[in-house]
């Protein structure tokens, strides 16, 4: 919901009306008529006058693995994805997005090749997880769907405030940047509560990571990884590198080897991800990301494969596009597997 619209309706009302109403939606409430302990005179106004989402859903996917994808549509029309990825377990995530597309145009991602629409609003982006917490209850939390969080940061930062009231702590939300430097700068100094850092890295040298990702032009990797280790050194918490693994392009091992040279392993932990085919490049095979891994940790450097979900509906890492789909429901009496 709108807060900032939600505070000004409450505005004749006693301080702890907002606060009662706000409880309920970070709790699932379906709607203002659930609230029982918000007088009806109030519920019937709000329903009137603030919306109780700023989204509109436009079409939902839901894959074999339990995953599900969510396309919305904000006020003014710009489409955004976010994803619920149901884990064994019982882990529940998030994705959401921090802007409609992106305009960082990275090479292998599907996001930077839509049109770019806006920044979305701190209630947009808060907007997506309470979606979810409507179906189920929630525990984490990444900014890693649409667009550039370091580019939308005061938005991003706001909306992670309220985070915990959701059932998501701030030690289990992270936001990944591809190194936008004056954000990430404000983000190491500004944000004094524990958020996780994850920097989208995807190859071991500035000329490759150039090709891949126009960002770098601009911000050369040692800068970005300079700002990483100051993360580090103030937070106390390694940060995630993301590395994209694709077909003769950054997975040999001698760029594994370069990797490993360039990252302090007191520093930084390494989640290599199977590319998920957005039509620009090939996947590397399961042999080259096992080699991947082992020469990192060979060399001393924490390296994890993450696990794909939600491919078969373009809903894993990369895929977030907002392009036309026939969603994708199981049929009656499938098995869909957490």
């Amino acid at each position: 919901m709108d807060l900032t619209a939600l505070e000004h309706a409450l505005r004749d009302e006693p301080s702890y009306r907002l606060d009662q109403v706000w409880t309920w939606a970070a709790r699932g409430a379906p709607g203002y008529g659930a609230m029982t302990n918000v007088p009806s005179r109030v519920r019937e106004r709000l329903d009137a006058e603030v919306p109780f989402s700023t989204l509109a859903v436009e079409r939902e996917s839901l894959a074999r693995d339990g995953t599900l994808k969510v396309l919305f549509r904000t006020a003014d029309g710009h489409p955004v994805e976010a994803v619920l990825m149901r884990h064994r377990g019982g882990r529940r995530s998030v994705c959401v997005s921090s802007q409609s597309g992106c305009p960082l145009t990275c090479t292998f991602c599907a996001t930077g090749r839509m049109p770019f629409g806006r920044n979305l609003t701190a209630s947009e982006i808060l907007d997506q997880a309470l979606h979810f917490r409507r179906i189920e209850p929630v525990d984490h939390l990444v900014y890693m769907g649409m667009g550039e969080p370091m580019l939308n940061l005061d938005a991003v930062v706001e909306s992670s405030r309220r985070l915990p009231d959701v059932g998501i702590t701030h030690r289990r939300t992270t936001i990944s940047t591809v190194g936008w430097l004056p954000g990430l700068r404000r983000f190491v100094e500004e944000v004094d509560w524990p958020l996780r850092l994850a920097f989208s890295l995807h190859a071991p040298n500035d000329a490759l990571r150039s090709e891949l990702m126009p960002v770098n032009v601009r911000y050369p990797i040692q800068e970005v990884l300079a700002e990483c280790e100051r993360y580090v050194a103030k937070r106390r918490r390694k940060v995630f590198v993301e590395y994209v693994l694709l077909r003769g392009v950054n997975d040999r091992v001698e760029q594994a080897l370069e990797l490993a040279e360039l990252l302090d392993p007191s520093a930084f932990k390494v989640n290599l991800i199977p590319y998920n085919p957005t039509g620009a490049f090939e996947g590397s095979s399961p042999k080259a990301i096992e080699a991947f891994r082992a020469t990192l940790e060979r060399k001393g450097i924490v390296a994890t494969v993450r696990l794909t979900r939600g491919r078969d509906i373009a809903a894993a890492c990369g895929q977030l596009a907002a392009a036309p789909r026939t969603p994708r429901l199981p049929a009656a009496g499938a098995r869909v597997t957490p």
